[in-house]
């Protein structure tokens, strides 16, 4: 069976996958963006993160992803994550059971090798853009 693939916004991810994330990129995250097309053609960024279960693409733009990184008490001035960081204890690690994601809001499959890409609104229902700098 294929992982699961999910695109979702920074703020919508649990907890445990924040934090996973941190520690996978612990010096930021603006450098490992990657950019694709989306299915409008629109030229999208998302920082790709990848668990047991399922594949993220999580999506920012490199200003967004310099602006967690400078507001988060978990990183340092120089945007480098804590070295306490590891030490703080968590609840259970993820194990994807019961997560309410985005991923496959088509109605498609798991098994479907493709990613479903679904646009931030603001509250009029407007995309918002993604101001990616290139």
């Amino acid at each position: 069976m294929a992982k699961k693939r999910v695109v979702k916004d920074y703020d919508a991810l649990p907890e445990d996958i924040v934090r996973l994330v941190k520690m996978k990129y612990p010096t930021g995250y603006a450098d490992h963006l990657v950019s694709y097309n989306d299915k409008e053609g629109k030229k999208v960024s998302a920082l790709p993160f990848e668990t047991d279960d399922a594949y993220y693409l999580i999506r920012m733009t490199v200003l967004e992803a310099k602006r967690l990184v400078k507001e988060d008490e978990d990183f340092d001035e120089e945007g480098v994550l804590r070295e306490d960081f590891a030490d703080v204890e968590v609840g259970d690690e993820f194990d994807g059971e019961g997560e309410d994601d985005d991923e496959l809001a088509d109605g498609s499959s798991d098994e479907d090798d493709h990613i479903i890409v679904t646009r931030r609104r603001d509250e009029e229902g407007d995309d918002i853009p993604d101001d990616t700098e290139y």
